[in-house]
């Protein structure tokens, strides 16, 4: 019998920093944008990323591949998991709260399903599963909001822009098991953000101009946030909590972001968010306790 994974103290308490960690990224981000553009912000983070987990590969020894189409995997993975949610993301928070970023970016988890069960035969649509995706919808539905449906604005584009970054991040997860099996997980995040490094530095010097680090203190540090501890930082802790924890834990971690992003969002910028985001909060979440599945098997027994 295969044994299961379980959460120990120490993978909960790992579980819970990691949680507030990315939930602190999205203040940070926002902060930034006030002093640069969104492009130049994702090349700040992919770029500073980069050359720290090159660092940690380089200092425990790691095996860098050498085959082409590995790098060629690299860099869609980076297109796919950094460049296009990253840029979809950081651009849709000129425009919505961060704490409503970050109850979007919870969807992931669904879209992650649903992607899964297209291209593998291993993950297809249980009914369990397809309960959880529907209240995972209409999680996402209410959070946007029936105003938004019937008038669209700069902020309903904002809010479709994010939903797109989540399903992005759904694909990437197909094309790393198809594509990045077998590498350690710290050479994979260090090629993907290379691949990433390499549109969006060229791509955020030519629509936004020259990158400049003649920034104000505030903005140095929240970029120093969101690269090196949220983006290399983060990387390093997922894959040791996986490793602890395995996946189905892991997922926990999404309804463990959102309530630190709200908080930080209200107390650092004053945000406030309606009544609808909260209720589709709470749909997303009780629908991914339901893909997690352990609740639902205690009920059926």
């Amino acid at each position: 019998m295969i044994e299961q994974k379980t959460l120990s103290s120490r993978a909960w308490i790992e579980m819970l920093l990691l949680g507030c960690i990315w939930g602190g990224s999205f203040l940070s981000i926002r902060i930034a944008l006030d002093e640069i553009n969104p492009l130049t912000a994702v090349a700040h983070r992919t770029f500073w990323a980069m050359l720290v987990l090159w660092v940690v590969v380089l200092v425990w020894r790691l095996p860098i591949p050498r085959k082409p189409m590995i790098w060629l995997a690299f860099l869609v993975m980076g297109l796919l998991n950094n460049v296009i949610p990253f840029s979809l993301m950081t651009w849709g928070q000129l425009y919505i709260e961060s704490g409503l970023t970050s109850i979007f970016n919870a969807g992931t988890a669904i879209f992650g399903v649903i992607a899964a069960a297209l291209f593998f035969a291993d993950e297809r649509i249980t009914p369990r599963k397809a309960v959880g995706v529907t209240l995972g919808f209409l999680g996402v539905a209410t959070a946007i909001g029936l105003d938004n449906f019937r008038t669209f604005d700069l902020r309903s584009l904002a809010q479709l822009a994010i939903i797109g970054g989540t399903i992005s991040y759904a694909i990437a997860g197909v094309w790393a098991r198809k594509m990045l099996g077998g590498l350690p997980p710290q050479v994979a995040a260090a090629g993907m953000l290379t691949g990433s490094t390499l549109v969006t530095v060229p791509l955020a010097w030519v629509i936004d101009g020259p990158i400049s680090l003649d920034l104000e203190p505030r903005t140095i540090v929240a970029i120093g946030y969101y690269a090196i501890i949220a983006t290399a930082g983060a990387y390093l802790l997922y894959y040791r909590v996986l490793s602890m924890a395995g996946s189905g834990n892991l997922m926990l971690v999404t309804l463990l972001i959102t309530p630190v992003a709200i908080t930080l969002g209200a107390l650092v910028l004053g945000e406030s968010l309606s009544a609808n985001a909260y209720i589709g909060f709470s749909l997303l979440a009780l629908g991914m306790i339901i893909l997690d599945g352990r609740v639902w098997k205690r009920i059926r027994n």
